[in-house]
């Protein structure tokens, strides 16, 4: 059969059998279906390592219709997708190339932008508010309780958006958080975080079961729709600018924030990395060129002349 045959098969065992999200699938489907393009969908054993050659030179000189050039990053996520196909045939006894022959491009370590000190401090505050403020206004009251748990739990947007009330235990300070792959993970929410999330949830008096929710003065407050990832992104950038941090700064800096935080302070990296739901130490190992503080101690050591 050609190659085209297996793909739907092995995308009903992505979500399936992997668990993977439909983002994930929807974004598999597309990389396999321009991969099937290329090489004009042949049987699994003619894909050969110069077919796989002849790709990633293609995926390299790509360029869409305004002129666009994939990324590094991008063009592994193609490869990524084909491996797993190949890895599912190979599973199947079906011939074909081996996954572990497809090399990924060597990538520039990520860049890790984080907020601490003052600037930190400035976007906490950046909704106006502060403990002894009985301001009418829930959308301060929701937005400091937004930011303080991004900063307490290293949440990412889609997860922070997803919540539900029932999901946050307000009295044992932790919750269980179902991440990415389905990862279930649990976090913790710090005395500020689980404070401003008391004030918000009861100045509440909808039915609504989100977390989260839109609280529009138009409609005099009577919007509950749930906060979208979009939605808080937007927020944060509106506080970040606020508060004047000339840097682009998104939920996902105060994920970094988070994670270089407890870095710094000590904590051991296997422990960051089971509260980012991070599925390899490789991942989590970005923050570890920031926080190293025994450099800074090794250079004052071995690198210091007297004038």
């Amino acid at each position: 059969m050609q190659l085209k045959n297996y793909l739907a098969d092995f995308l009903d065992y992505l979500e399936i059998e992997r668990n993977r999200s439909k983002q994930t699938v929807r974004n598999y489907d597309f990389y396999l279906r321009r991969f099937l393009d290329f090489v004009h969908n042949p049987r699994p054993d003619q894909i050969s390592s110069d077919t796989v050659r002849r790709y990633r030179l293609w995926l390299n000189r790509f360029t869409d219709k305004f002129g666009n050039e994939l990324n590094k990053s991008t063009q592994n996520y193609h490869l990524i997708a084909l491996r797993s196909f190949l890895k599912y045939l190979a599973k199947r006894d079906i011939k074909t190339l081996t996954a572990e022959k497809i090399e990924l491009a060597k990538l520039p370590m990520r860049q890790v932008q984080f907020l601490e000190g003052s600037d930190l401090e400035r976007l906490l505050a950046a909704p106006g508010i502060d403990a002894d403020d009985e301001n009418p206004d829930i959308i301060s009251f929701r937005d400091k309780a937004i930011l303080e748990l991004f900063f307490s739990t290293g949440l990412r947007v889609s997860e922070l958006a997803n919540l539900k009330r029932k999901d946050v235990n307000l009295k044992r300070d932790e919750f269980g958080i179902r991440g990415k792959g389905g990862k279930l993970r649990v976090v913790f929410l710090s005395n500020q975080a689980r404070f401003w999330l008391e004030k918000y949830l009861a100045k509440r008096d909808d039915a609504s079961d989100a977390l989260f929710v839109r609280h529009d003065r138009a409609s005099g407050y009577k919007d509950f729709e749930a906060l979208t990832p979009r939605s808080i992104e937007r927020l944060v950038i509106k506080y970040a600018i606020a508060a004047g941090i000339p840097k682009n700064i998104t939920p996902h800096t105060l994920r970094h924030s988070f994670a270089t935080d407890l870095l710094l302070n000590g904590a051991d990296i296997r422990a960051v990395q089971e509260m980012l739901g991070h599925s390899s130490i490789t991942t989590t190992q970005i923050y570890t060129h920031i926080t190293n503080k025994g450099l800074k101690e090794i250079h004052k050591k071995f690198h210091y002349h007297k004038n």
